[in-house]
């Protein structure tokens, strides 16, 4: 659903494997990194029986994907120098809008900060999409390359909800250039390898990099995702999964307004013909989400909102190509596709800690929806001005006693509260069929906008939260479990 979240890979996800609980290095290969996530990686061509596998018939789609092609920013940055033995202020691991976010805003204060990437010029390769006003409200409407005056949402062949928000296509490379640019003329060093281990010292941290530098500082960020390499957590991570294959492809036409996106669209005539997908989907449903950039241009992607396990990305691809054929879209070319898993809800990551994290790795992905870059980029100046106020001049806390403060003032007791609510929201949705999913979000966006709109822009704290149901007659009749709420509302 245009989120910063998603993991952008060449594999397919199927159900996920029995966690270890030995953690594993950013060094691993992407394919150890994604069955950390949970899930078996196999590939997409092959179909697995009892007996081994099977070659299976290459799908549709895929026989139009190009080839990925990389794009890298045409930047000049000054790399760190590990001969002159600087301790940093802060070492940022991840080169994400989370990561790049914090490190331009502490570098923006005059503490010396080193980002550690293994592709620092590397453009993002998602599409994002974002609700305009959260974007506005940071001062990034300049990154934004495609506007929609609102988004439609349908419940099923004869409900149809038009939402008055306006939506719209982050601009991947305007926005990494932005936040880079600042970084540049901020002064903040880059170093390009992978961190594999860090050792914490009484007021320092040493981090070592598999190229074999090590990179001192005093303050270290976790903003690698849902690696969760360096910030540990101390309990199981059972979280649900939200599933979706995009592609952005050159089409004869689409039956959808120009002007307005397709946040969900539930509706399953297309499986009709289908006796096997239609039981499928009815189980555990996945709707389009949609947009269109022009009549003959536009970005389609089958979502799965959250299950658990995962649904496998091949049963998505079928989903999709039914809608397709059933909409009368002929796919021409496509220019790029995306394989999407977002990990949603689960547990937090021990509170406090010696390392910082944001982002994936803190748990800051919205559990109901996956939903997460207003909420990341608006967490950037909370850590920022923490690291910059207990380190700055005058700063008297160091090593254990700075990350405390960090970490309370990024996940304090409402926020938590909040979470616990979302991933109240998300257990509910994991319980719901087709039907009952219909019936969530009928009801969820006949709710006054502020609701709705705070509910998915993690603006909502408890009292308001609380007061949904109330607010609310017709929805599900599963907020009512309050086998739940105790969950909820006690969250520690």
């Amino acid at each position: 659903m245009g989120t910063f979240t998603r993991v952008y890979n060449r594999f397919e996800f199927l159900q996920p494997v029995h966690l270890s609980t030995q953690k594993l290095g950013l060094v691993g290969s992407k394919r150890n990194r994604l069955v950390h996530l949970g899930f078996e990686l196999r590939n997409p061509n092959v179909r697995w029986g009892e007996k081994g596998c099977i070659r299976a018939r290459v799908n549709a789609l895929l026989e139009l994907v190009p080839e990925t092609k990389k794009e890298n920013l045409d930047f000049e940055f000054s790399l760190y120098d590990s001969s002159k033995g600087m301790v940093v202020d802060l070492a940022v691991v991840g080169g994400g809008p989370a990561g790049l976010a914090v490190a331009q805003q502490v570098s923006e204060a005059g503490l010396s900060v080193c980002s550690i990437d293994p592709s620092p010029k590397l453009i993002w390769p998602n599409n994002y999409g974002v609700w305009v006003d959260e974007f506005e409200a940071m001062d990034l409407l300049d990154c934004l390359d495609t506007t929609w005056s609102g988004a439609v949402v349908y419940i099923d062949d004869g409900v149809k909800k038009n939402l008055d928000r306006p939506y719209g296509r982050v601009n991947r490379k305007q926005l990494k250039s932005k936040m880079m640019q600042k970084c540049i003329s901020n002064g903040v060093k880059f170093h390009q390898a992978n961190v594999i281990k860090v050792i914490h010292e009484e007021s320092k941290s040493l981090l070592i990099c598999n190229d074999g530098v090590t990179i001192q500082a005093s303050v270290v960020l976790d903003a690698t995702g849902f690696s969760r390499c360096l910030v540990h957590y101390d309990k199981p991570y059972n979280p649900g999964y939200q599933i979706a294959y995009g592609i952005i492809a050159e089409v004869d036409g689409h039956p959808f307004e120009v002007d307005k996106m397709v946040f969900m669209d539930w509706r399953d005539s297309h499986l009709r013909n289908n006796k096997d997908l239609k039981e499928r989907n009815s189980r555990i449903p996945t709707f389009l989400y949609a947009m269109p950039f022009s009549s003959n241009q536009i970005f389609l992607e089958e979502t799965s909102l959250v299950a658990r396990p995962g649904l496998p990305m091949e049963d998505i691809q079928e989903r999709m190509e039914a809608r397709l054929r059933h909409l009368g879209i002929n796919i021409k070319s496509i220019k790029e596709d995306e394989r999407c898993v977002i990990p949603m809800g689960g547990t937090l990551p021990i509170i406090p800690q010696r390392v910082v994290g944001i982002g994936g790795t803190a748990g800051m992905v919205h559990p109901s929806t996956g939903y997460m870059v207003a909420r990341t980029l608006a967490a950037a100046p909370i850590v920022a001005n923490s690291i910059v106020q207990y380190l700055g001049s005058g700063g008297t806390q160091l090593g254990d006693d700075l990350s405390d403060q960090v970490w309370r003032d990024l996940w304090p007791i409402q926020r938590r509260r909040q979470r616990e609510f979302f991933c109240f929201g998300m257990d509910i949705l994991l319980k719901l069929d087709l039907q009952g999913t219909r019936r969530f979000f009928d009801a969820f966006f006949d709710l006054e906008p502020r609701f709705w709109h705070g509910f998915l822009s993690s603006r909502l704290f408890l009292p308001e939260l609380l007061s949904l149901d109330s607010r609310s007659l017709a929805m599900p009749l599963a907020l009512l479990d309050w086998r739940l709420w105790p969950k909820a509302l006690y969250p520690w």
